[in-house]
């Protein structure tokens, strides 16, 4: 089993040239509502979206599903940052998702998940092993006062490539 430096990745996806190509290529979805890696360590990473044209509602805030895409990849970038040319290879998906709002979303939000400790073990796991595993991950969205305006907990499933069922 290897594991690829998480350096690597940080240095690709914080580059906010690579990030735009990245979102344009994977994520076309993403790059059209401006969503952004703000910060990203081995614990933690910060996903923005900002209210505008594109991720507005009829209600003057910003869309829920564009609100549940920074969320997701808050979660999502750590998770392939660990992903990132290990060996063996493992797949990663969304399985499940909660969502909860407590405040209307206008400006800049910014998402916050901490599970980087858990999603590394959760990988390594399934790295070791070659079995499945699911990990709830939490993303929390404050807008630019502080005050929190959205909580979603994403469920992902790791697989391992390559492994017979």
């Amino acid at each position: 089993m290897t594991t690829v430096s998480t350096a690597a990745f940080r240095k690709l996806i914080t580059n906010p040239v690579k990030l735009k190509l990245f979102l344009f290529k994977n994520l076309p979805m993403a790059y059209l509502a401006g969503i952004r890696v703000k910060r990203l360590t081995d614990q933690e990473a910060q996903v923005t979206i900002k209210y505008k044209y594109l991720t507005k509602n009829p209600f003057k805030s910003i869309y829920f599903a564009c609100l549940a895409m920074a969320a997701e990849m808050a979660s999502g970038v750590m998770s392939m940052m660990y992903l990132y040319q290990a060996q063996p290879s493992v797949s990663m998906l969304v399985v499940g998702m909660e969502a909860e709002f407590s405040k209307k979303a206008v400006g800049t939000i910014t998402f916050t998940c901490s599970d980087g400790e858990a999603i590394a073990a959760a990988v390594r796991e399934t790295q070791r092993t070659g079995q499945g595993s699911a990990l709830q991950t939490l993303s929390i969205g404050h807008d630019e006062q502080g005050e929190e305006v959205a909580r979603f907990r994403i469920t992902w499933s790791y697989k391992a490539r390559g492994q017979k069922a």
